[in-house]
């Protein structure tokens, strides 16, 4: 499965203000009119933006990122674009500011137990599990710091001496993983992002995914990640959760995926093995 969005060749290639509104924009399909209405301005005077005929005030800026809906770190790259300092802080996530929310975090990842539960930002890095995580990876004998750079989301799904040897149905699961990576690089602009599509693309499979191989499955009220080892299948879904106030980039980009089993069996196979 695939989503139909406007990937850039690279991300870096936007760098002016001008640039970057102009994707934004069109991304929301937005007309330079209907923009400068959200944002309290006209038509002619978004146009001179664009063009770099015009520079705008600090809260023009922050304006039309309202308008555009855009994440705290994106609000932060428009306004550097613009000459402006950024107005988001992105602590690391160790820090004293972000203590509350690590010991949520925390927490979260305690209560999932006896079932997976993992942290990522917005590079689909892993930066914290839960016990039940490590148990599964174990259980699967497999090593997420051996497929890459560090433990990548993606790359332990997609890779093919990762999750994918295990997943009955990963045409399904991989196509709608994928449309949802598309959609992040397309919202955000991120090299990283754009670097790990490059590389997934190279895995066996990837690149008939992303031009529109794989269907829904009929009838599933949530598409299900079937994990078959040693003669069980494995049925999982999953939810993601974020913050929702968040003022610091750091919290922001985080996501919280917890799987939950679909099935009975799924569920004793937790408590069992995972437990």
């Amino acid at each position: 499965m695939s989503v139909d969005v406007p990937v850039p060749e690279s991300a870096g290639a936007l760098e002016s203000l001008g640039d970057l509104l102009r994707h934004w924009r069109k991304l929301r399909g937005l007309s330079q009119l209907a923009l400068a209405l959200e944002a309290g301005s006209s038509a002619r005077h978004l146009s001179f933006v664009e063009s770099g005929r015009a520079q705008p005030s600090r809260a023009m800026v922050l304006r039309l990122a309202e308008a555009l809906r855009l994440s705290l770190r994106d609000q932060n790259l428009l306004l550097g674009a613009a000459g402006f300092a950024p107005a988001y802080p992105e602590s690391p996530l160790d820090s004293a500011a972000l203590e509350r929310a690590r010991m949520a975090l925390d927490l979260m990842l305690a209560k999932q137990e006896p079932y997976p539960a993992l942290v990522m930002n917005r590079s689909w890095e892993v930066i914290m599990t839960n016990q039940a995580t490590g148990r599964l990876f174990g259980l699967l004998e497999l090593d997420p710091q051996a497929l890459g750079q560090g433990f990548n989301g993606l790359r332990s799904f997609l890779h093919p001496e990762g999750l994918k040897r295990f997943i009955r149905n990963w045409p399904v699961a991989a196509g709608m993983t994928l449309a949802r990576m598309q959609r992040d690089l397309a919202l955000t602009l991120d090299p990283g992002l754009f670097a790990l599509l490059e590389e997934v693309k190279t895995y066996p499979g990837v690149s008939a995914l992303l031009a529109g191989g794989a269907g829904l499955p009929a009838g599933d009220p949530v598409v299900p990640l079937e994990i078959e080892h040693d003669g069980r299948v494995w049925s999982w879904f999953t939810t993601i959760a974020t913050f929702g106030t968040p003022q610091d980039v750091t919290l922001q980009e985080l996501k919280v995926e917890m799987f939950f089993p679909m099935d009975p069996e799924t569920e004793e196979g937790a408590k069992r093995l995972l437990g």
